[in-house]
């Protein structure tokens, strides 16, 4: 590969005519690059101030081994007359690092090898300045350095390895997949990333395409059954696949996906299945396969049982996991009646191909053959369920059916009978062990138990672990015990101006009974009562009903006000029974209309147009205002007592509570307050009231003011209390101090008090505890004042 250099001319023109540098390389290219002048400052007119130059572009070699620094190219001007008089500079990319010029003869070199795939080119900046001034004589101008190719890089796959699958029995020529390889190399500049692709093993099933890179088969009906996985390698070469290019390879994993190409085959032709006859229906009696060499939904296969004499009594279904058949029974199987069934089976695939049905049915048939088991079972009852009937109070012992069971294996054994004793817990019924036959054991009461539910077992004889069992229900029938009677109290009125002939009630009859759906009543009056009742009838209607009817006319209420009217009543039941019933008829007042007015006899002289209900509603309206009077008044006195006494309580006494053990000034009931608040008045006798007295006390000295009087007053009190046996069991507290002469302090009123007292001595108060300490601290100031006779000075 030959290497370029660029030469640059410099070119003098006139002043007024822009520079024009012409550079021919060896490629025969032209370039023509112009530069404007521009006038200096202080200067006459237009002058050259700068020449144009221009080069090719420079190419460098990459990956150059050589052991000196490669050269690139070479920068000259014409101003360089060769005496060393210009320095050629060089900036940029790689600049000093990359690559250096020779200052004195231009010269470029790359000081280090390159690679075009990391950097495929660089942009510099040259310029040419005077050696001494270091003024430019030429504008700085720009020019490219072009790493040039060399094929360094093979082919490469980045996606691989690759994955890819084709059906089975495909074509030749089917598209399989694409593999695609990349050069680093220049795919401008020669063959050096011109790929080609070729397979090195794979073949002869699969093809490549040498420029696209798109596998294909190459062999038809290949058989996933027969082999399904594939590797092919597939290689990329450059340089168009020349001899010296450089190689890459990747693997390419081929599957072959499944087609129903395959129908499903029995292992065998002939099943044989064995199944107790005691199997219960909609369980599975056997499992047989067809296999099926497709997979997936190719593989999946349908079981269909051949119409056919055995076939009624089975059905089968696929099982969706392992595509086994498992034969369904669909009707309870009996040994003694058929032993063994034979039917067909057909195995299909659900999903077929039709590119594959010309190769023959896609189904296989095979025999199954079903032998039933015999099985010891316990006896069966010729009905589900049995139904008996039998009327209450039927003596003890009477036989009211029967229950039949056999054993119908081939041993034929004997059957015993017997009750559940949990579903007859009272005895009522009693079965016949051989026979079955059932009776009752005691007499039935409708009314307590109209239907009895009772279980009978069945046991072989011969195996009395095998049982079976039978509900039967007893209806208890009704005899005709009750008779009847009316059916509710009926209110019956007669008008005064009742004609002859008119139905004035209608009146039915209740029997207890059953059922009561079908009963019939009659109604009639009796023999008696037909010659010598002259004012009503009875009426039979027929239909469970009948009415009185009047059989004269002109009732007067002042005459007679009620009259009663015997029927008699008579059910159809065996035997029948009646019952005679009294109506009771009242004469009332009605309107021309037939209205009733009033039915009482005091009602006919009151005045006309007030009825007995406006009468009782005038009277019940007088006696509640009473009631609301009478409690009005009641609460205000209960009001006007407890203000009175609230007030006496609150005049009486202050009193602070300690809650000490005794009565207290409280204890009313046992002391007569009114003595210890008025000393003067004296009562004679006066007794404990809380207690009955049972010695009789002497009579007690009359109370006087005079403290020694009071003093032994209170003594004698005490030692009386002290012997006094019917005094209470607890401690009580009997006061009988006043305020006056005979207290400790001595009287502190006024009202008795000295007029002129002025010599008292105060100082006493001091002894008689905290509690006298503020009067003592007032009278004593007192006393100073009244002794001194100066100022007055009150001290708290």
């Amino acid at each position: 590969r030959p290497r370029r250099t660029a030469t640059v001319l410099l070119g003098t023109h006139s002043p007024l005519q822009p520079s024009q540098v012409v550079s021919v390389c060896r490629t025969g290219r032209e370039h023509v690059r112009s530069l404007v002048g521009s006038m200096r400052n202080g200067a006459a007119g237009f002058q050259r101030v700068k020449r144009g130059w221009v080069w090719n572009q420079f190419f460098v070699l990459e990956e150059y081994m050589g052991s000196d620094p490669q050269y690139v190219g070479k920068l000259h001007t014409d101003l360089d007359k060769g005496d060393n008089a210009v320095k050629y500079t060089l900036s940029g990319e790689g600049a000093g690092s990359i690559f250096t010029i020779d200052q004195t003869t231009g010269d470029i070199h790359a000081l280090r090898s390159l690679d075009r795939e990391e950097k495929p080119y660089y942009t510099l900046r040259a310029q040419a300045v005077d050696i001494n001034t270091n003024r430019p004589l030429e504008p700085e101008s720009e020019f490219v350095i072009k790493v040039q190719d060399i094929n360094d890089n093979e082919p490469k796959f980045l996606e691989g390895p690759y994955t890819a699958s084709v059906p089975e029995m495909s074509p030749v020529g089917t598209y399989v997949t694409q593999v695609t390889a990349t050069d680093a190399d220049d795919p401008t500049y020669g063959n050096s990333a011109r790929v080609v692709y070729s397979i090195l093993h794979g073949q002869p099933y699969f093809s490549v395409d040498p420029k696209t890179g798109v596998i294909k088969t190459a062999l038809p009906n290949m058989d996933r059954e027969v082999k399904e996985q594939y590797q092919v390698l597939i290689q990329a070469k450059d340089m168009g696949g020349q001899l010296g290019g450089l190689a890459g390879t990747t693997t390419v994993n081929i599957t072959l996906s499944d087609v129903n190409d395959n129908p499903p085959r029995f292992s065998k032709s002939f099943f044989h299945l064995r199944v107790p006859e005691s199997s219960a229906v909609g369980s599975a009696v056997g499992r047989i396969k067809a296999h099926d060499l497709d997979i997936g939904k190719n593989a999946e296969v349908e079981y269909t049982i051949v119409p056919g004499d055995g076939g009624a009594m089975f059905d089968i279904t696929t099982n969706e996991h392992n595509q086994e058949g498992i034969i369904i029974l669909k009707r309870p199987l009996d040994y003694e009646t058929k032993k063994a069934y034979t039917f067909k089976v057909d195995a299909s695939n659900a999903h077929l191909d039709p590119r594959f049905q010309s190769f023959g049915a896609f189904k296989d048939t095979a025999t199954v053959k079903i032998n039933v088991l015999d099985v010891d079972e316990p006896p069966v009852f010729n009905k589900p369920s049995y139904v008996m009937d039998v009327y209450e109070d039927t003596p003890a012992g009477t036989i009211i059916g029967a229950v039949t069971a056999q054993d119908l294996d081939a041993s034929s054994s004997p059957v015993r009978y017997s009750i559940d004793w949990k579903s007859d817990l009272d005895s009522y019924f009693d079965i016949d062990p051989v026979e079955g036959t059932i009776s009752t054991n005691e007499l039935l009461d409708r009314e307590s138990i109209a239907q009895h539910n009772i279980s009978i077992v069945a046991t072989k004889l011969n195996s009395p672990v095998l049982t079976s069992r039978v509900a039967v229900t007893v209806h208890v029938l009704d005899i005709n015990e009750f008779p009847p009677e009316l059916a509710s109290p009926y209110e019956t009125f007669v008008c005064e101006n009742a004609k002859v002939g008119q139905v004035i009630q209608t009146f039915s009859a209740k029997d207890q009974d059953l059922p009561t759906s079908g009963q019939q009543f009659s109604f009639k009056s009796p023999k008696e009562d037909l010659k010598t009742n002259k004012n009503f009838t009875i009426r039979d209607f027929g239909n469970n009903t009948a009415g009185i009817v009047t059989k004269r006319s002109g009732f007067r209420r002042r005459l007679q006000e009620i009259y009663f009217l015997p029927v008699v009543i008579e059910d159809n039941g065996y035997p029948p029974k009646s019952s005679t019933g009294t109506l009771t008829i009242r004469v009332c007042g009605c309107e021309s209309d037939g209205s009733l007015l009033t039915c009482s006899a005091e009602a006919i002289f009151l005045p006309v147009g007030l009825s007995t209900g406006a009468l009782i509603a005038i009277l019940l309206c007088i006696i509640i205002l009473l009631v609301i009077v009478v409690l009005y008044v009641g609460l205000r006195r209960q009001k006007k007592k407890e203000t009175l006494m609230s007030s006496k309580e609150d005049i009486r006494d202050n009193v602070i509570h300690y809650d000490d053990e005794g009565g207290g000034e409280e204890d009313t009931h046992a002391f007569d307050m009114g003595t210890l608040r008025n000393p003067k008045v004296v009562k004679e006798n006066l007794y404990r009231r809380d207690v009955k007295p049972e010695l009789k006390r002497d009579p007690r000295p009359p109370v006087s003011q005079d403290s020694a009087d009071i003093r032994d007053f209170i003594n004698q009190r005490l030692k009386e209390h002290d012997i006094d046996n019917s005094a209470p069991p607890y401690d009580s507290l009997a006061t009988y101090a006043y305020e006056g002469d005979g207290s400790v302090a001595e009287s502190l009123s006024s009202i008795e008090s000295h007029a002129i007292d002025l010599e008292e001595d105060y100082d006493y108060l001091n002894d008689w505890g905290p509690r006298f300490k503020t009067l003592a601290g007032i009278f004593g100031e007192q006393s100073e004042t009244q002794s001194d006779s100066t100022t007055t000075e009150n001290t708290h």
